[in-house]
């Protein structure tokens, strides 16, 4: 069960840490919650009528201006892991644009809703996607959003673990709204990224496959605080 409330804080300092940014990216049908997971994740909220997102632009807590991405920090316990995220709109008329933004991330969630079938059907068509189309290590997580309406439950847990695990995917039940599972996606996520491997880029619409080093990567003088908020 995720902590409610307040951004991913882990034990352990950053000041001797490996400093790892990675991209990912959020799929799924329109209204499945990506958003929402989005902001609990980052900023430790939730808002009962959230706005559809627009491409891959995710509206602020005020709702009023866009960004492209949002980023947050996980701690491991010899590296920092930070998440740039883009979130994706889900209407099949933005499709076409989805690859852009999956292309060179090295992790992606995949978010269904419990209480409806076919956006479970399309989260598997997502991964097949992915599976086809994307870096070829990408870390893939299937997440079935929406657990605190469990009296709505049309979709089997088992059925989804069990495509999971055929598929060897991270799979939990999450609910944005309780914050339930909501943290620890995203750092299972990041125990499963490779943290060796050369370093790419991360900031665009395509990237290369590996996580860049930030301490490598930054100024001498940078400031690295462990789990911190999303800028």
């Amino acid at each position: 069960m995720g902590g409610r409330g307040g951004p991913a804080r882990t034990n352990g300092t950053a000041a001797s840490n490996k400093i790892c940014q990675f991209k990912l990216v959020l799929l799924g049908e329109s209204a499945v919650g990506k958003s929402s997971l989005v902001l609990r994740f980052v900023k430790g909220q939730f808002h009962e009528y959230q706005e559809s997102t627009i491409g891959v632009q995710i509206l602020n807590p005020a709702g009023k201006t866009t960004l492209p991405f949002l980023t947050q920090t996980v701690c491991l316990d010899d590296t920092t892991v930070k998440f740039e995220i883009w979130d994706t709109a889900g209407q099949e008329r933005y499709h076409s644009l989805a690859p852009m933004y999956y292309r060179g991330a090295q992790a992606a969630i995949v978010v269904y809703d419990i209480t409806n079938t076919d956006t479970f059907t399309r989260a598997k068509n997502w991964v097949k996607e992915l599976q086809r189309q994307a870096s070829p290590n990408i870390v893939i997580a299937l997440a079935g959003n929406k657990a605190d309406l469990s009296n709505k439950r049309a979709v089997d847990f088992q059925e989804a673990q069990s495509y999971a695990d055929d598929n060897s995917l991270l799979f939990m039940e999450t609910s944005a709204k309780t914050a339930m599972n909501v943290n620890e996606i995203f750092m299972a996520i990041a125990k499963k990224l490779p943290k060796n491997e050369p370093q790419g880029g991360a900031g665009a619409a395509g990237r290369t496959r590996g996580g860049v080093d930030l301490q490598e990567a930054a100024p001498q003088g940078r400031s690295g605080q462990c789990c911190g908020g999303g800028n």
